[in-house]
């Protein structure tokens, strides 16, 4: 009887001299792949996001939901491919979020919706903004997260260091975007007195309209001297809360009003508007030490596609543990609050552990059935196998995360 081409195949390799070091190699391959693949919590999953922001200045929310919100709702809904559609409305704005099918590809449905938009945008009722299109993403999601916090320091204060430390941070490479989460602005507010305004012969709309001005720069221009262009400008913007107070509001006996003499001028943190606070419960070996919530800021930090979380991560870390010396006072606290690169590490090395444990038991299991000899084969195949497979998944850029290591257990009784 004579083999077929598995048969010819399976006969060269058992007579072949280079059989045992062909199996050290891929084995030796699959293993250094393993940690040259990126680490992820979540799977890249190919699916087209997108949030849709449309402005309709002095409408309701129930004018902004039956003029604006409703029309896209049924203008987006019969782009090929979308599947879902959510939209949520508010004062004098709307938000709509428009999702396709999986595996539908992404540039082309960010195409799709940015044409369709500019096709009907003529059929918008009067004064509504253009709509602003943000795509969305599995990435956009952060892996890592720190939070300052202070015993001395308030959030304002806490904010200005965050805003500093998220310009370090974002010089990382791979890293996609960084967010400031909680903490007060600095504001520059001008609180105009009724009284004074009257006596100087202005109103508030005039005030404003000054301010309004005065902060302001275009171009105005240019002229070439020695085959050289120069750009002229005009105007300045308002940068110090003394270049404020100085400014000229209006005139009273031919004299200059300026802003301080009708407004008081407030230079320091803005109104909040939310709140973050750091504390620890009672489980937590801090909780005897600090019994109280303090005032702090959390910075987000997202990834680039198909990057190794954990190695970001890590690099993160090391840096601002470098900064604690020039940037950070000792009296602010950083915790990680959030670290998926740290979890998608221990849950891959926990699945290849698994792995492993499955392809002991499926050995067992064979050698109580077919003897030793068929145990072996098991043993030594199925690993070779999977260290082939571990190759691919370099060679093709995919992420070693919990589906794709879970679907390596399950398949591993279907390979034997």
């Amino acid at each position: 009887m004579k083999n077929g081409i598995a048969g010819r195949i399976a006969n060269f390799f058992i007579k072949s001299k280079l059989t045992v070091l062909l199996m050290i190699v891929f084995m030796v391959i699959g293993v250094y792949s393993s940690f040259l693949i990126p680490r992820e919590e979540e799977p890249q999953i190919d699916v087209a996001m997108a949030d849709i922001f449309v402005g309709y200045p002095g409408a309701s929310p129930t004018e902004v939901e039956s003029r604006v919100v409703k029309p896209l709702e049924s203008l987006v809904s019969n782009i090929p491919g979308v599947e879902y559609v959510y939209s949520t409305s508010s004062k004098e704005g709307g938000m709509v979020i428009v999702q396709f099918y999986v595996g539908e590809d992404i540039e082309r449905s960010f195409v799709k919706l940015y044409n369709e938009m500019s096709k009907h945008m003529d059929q918008m009722p009067p004064g509504v903004t253009m709509p602003l299109i943000k795509p969305r993403a599995i990435d956009d999601v952060p892996m890592l997260g720190l939070t300052l916090w202070s015993e001395s320091y308030d959030d304002y204060q806490l904010k200005r260091i965050a805003d500093e430390l998220t310009q370090e941070i974002a010089k990382v490479d791979k890293v996609s975007a960084t967010h400031v989460i909680g903490g007060r602005n600095r504001q520059v507010r001008v609180v105009l007195d009724k009284d004074k305004l009257a006596a100087s012969g202005l109103d508030f709309l005039s005030v404003a309209e000054m301010i309004k001005a005065n902060n302001h720069q275009m171009g105005s221009g240019s002229f070439d001297k020695n085959d050289t262009e120069f750009l002229v400008t005009t105007g300045k913007f308002l940068e110090t809360s003394a270049d404020v107070e100085n400014l000229i509001v209006g005139t009273q006996q031919n004299q200059p009003v300026y802003l301080r003499q009708v407004a008081d001028i407030i230079n320091g943190p803005e109104l909040p508007s939310s709140y973050v606070s750091h504390g620890f419960g009672q489980g937590s070996e801090s909780a005897s030490k600090f019994k109280s919530e303090y005032p702090a800021v959390t910075i987000a930090i997202a990834k680039r596609q198909g990057a190794d979380a954990m190695k970001i991560a890590d690099v993160v870390l090391s840096k601002v543990d470098d900064l604690r010396a020039t940037l950070i006072p000792n009296e602010v606290h950083v915790e990680v609050t959030r670290n998926y690169g740290e979890t998608a590490s221990q849950k891959v090395s926990e699945l290849l552990l698994h792995l492993m444990g499955a392809i002991i038991a499926v050995t067992f299991v064979v050698m109580l059935a077919m003897g030793w000899r068929g145990g072996l084969v098991v043993f030594l195949s199925v690993p070779i196998t999977f260290a082939l497979t571990l190759l691919s998944y370099y060679l093709l850029d995919y992420t070693l995360n919990r589906i794709t290591l879970f679907a390596l257990v399950f398949v591993t009784g279907i390979v034997v």
